[in-house]
C-alpha cells in the first residue's frame, strides 16, 4: 500500500510493504548474537508430569518455556529505568507508529565514535539511526566480550546527539558505552539526563527518549532519511525485544 506523510511542510511517500528490518532475528537453535557472553537464549518444551508441550514427544501442541536476557540476547529497546532506581518502562515510550529517522554510517577512530563524525548529519531527527563500519553479517551472531570489544560513543558525541535533538538512538553495538566501565554507563545517564554517578530521577519526570541495540543494517541500504518503526513486545520493564523497520521515503 502506498501512503504519504507530512513531515516539515514536504510531503514524502512510502510503500507499507517496501521496509528493512533492522532487528536480529533470536534463533533459539542456531546462532545468536551475544553480549558478555551470558547465556543463550533458550526455548524448550513445557513438561510436567502429565504435560509435554512438544508434539515429538507426544504431545498435541508445542508450547516452549522461553528465557533470555533482553540486554544481553539480541536487538532490544531500552529506556532510562535501565539506570534508575524508580520503575521507568519501556512500553510508555514508543508512542508514535512512524518515526522520522536519518540513517548515517561512520567509522570508528580506535573504537570511538567521536562528535567530528557527526556533524555532518542532518535530516529528519527525531530518530538516528548509525551503522559502523567494517559491517558484516558477522555482527547478526557476534559475541562482544574481552576478546571482542564493541565500539562506542565519546562524550562529545553524545553531546552531539542530544543537541541535535534525538529521541530514538539506534545503534549496531550492544553498548553505546565503553564495554567494561566499571558499570558507570555515562553515555546512557548522558542521553537520558541523568547525573553521572545517580541512579535517581529525584522525582523529576523520566526521560521519553530510547535507546535500541544491537540492529544490524545491511550494506545495501543508503543512508538517508527514512521513516522509522520501532515494533516492541509489551513488557513492562525497562526493556524489550524490539524489531525496528525503516521505510525507504520518495520525497517530493
Amino acid at each position: 500500500m502506498y501512503s504519504s506523510v507530512e513531515i516539515d511542510s514536504r510531503l514524502n511517500h512510502y510503500n507499507t510493504e517496501n521496509f528493512i528490518d533492522l532487528s536480529i532475528p533470536m534463533d533459539f537453535n542456531g546462532d545468536q548474537a551475544n553480549y558478555f557472553d551470558v547465556e543463550r537464549a533458550k526455548a524448550t518444551p513445557f513438561k510436567s508430569e502429565s504435560v509435554i508441550g512438544d508434539t515429538k514427544q507426544g504431545g498435541g501442541c508445542n508450547f516452549d518455556v522461553v528465557t533470555f536476557i533482553p540486554h544481553c540476547n539480541g536487538t532490544h529497546t531500552e529506556c532510562v529505568g535501565h539506570i534508575v532506581d524508580e520503575n521507568v518502562y519501556v512500553n510508555d515510550m514508543i508512542t508514535d507508529s512512524l518515526i522520522p529517522a536519518t540513517l548515517v554510517t561512520v567509522t570508528p577512530e580506535n573504537g570511538v565514535i567521536n562528535g567530528k563524525q557527526l556533524e555532518l548529519v542532518s535530516g529528519f531527527d527525531q530518530a538516528l539511526i548509525i551503522r559502523t563500519l567494517p559491517n558484516d553479517a558477522s555482527k547478526r551472531s557476534a559475541t562482544y566480550d574481552a576478546k571482542n570489544i564493541p565500539p562506542h560513543f565519546s562524550s562529545d558525541a553524545m553531546e552531539k546527539i542530544i543537541e541535535l535533538g534525538v529521541r530514538h538512538l539506534l545503534v549496531d553495538m550492544p553498548t553505546i558505552d565503553p564495554a567494561y566501565d566499571d558499570g558507570k554507563l555515562e553515555n546512557h545517564h548522558t542521553f537520558w539526563g541523568i547525573d553521572h554517578g545517580s541512579h535517581s530521577l529525584y522525582g523529576s519526570n523520566p526521560s521519553q527518549k530510547t535507546i535500541t541495540e544491537m540492529i544490524y543494517v545491511p550494506n545495501e541500504v543508503q543512508d538517508g532519511a527514512y521513516l522509522l518503526q520501532i515494533q516492541i513486545i509489551h513488557f513492562i520493564s525497562d526493556a524489550t525485544p524490539s524489531r525496528p523497520l525503516i521505510f525507504p521515503l520518495d520525497r517530493s
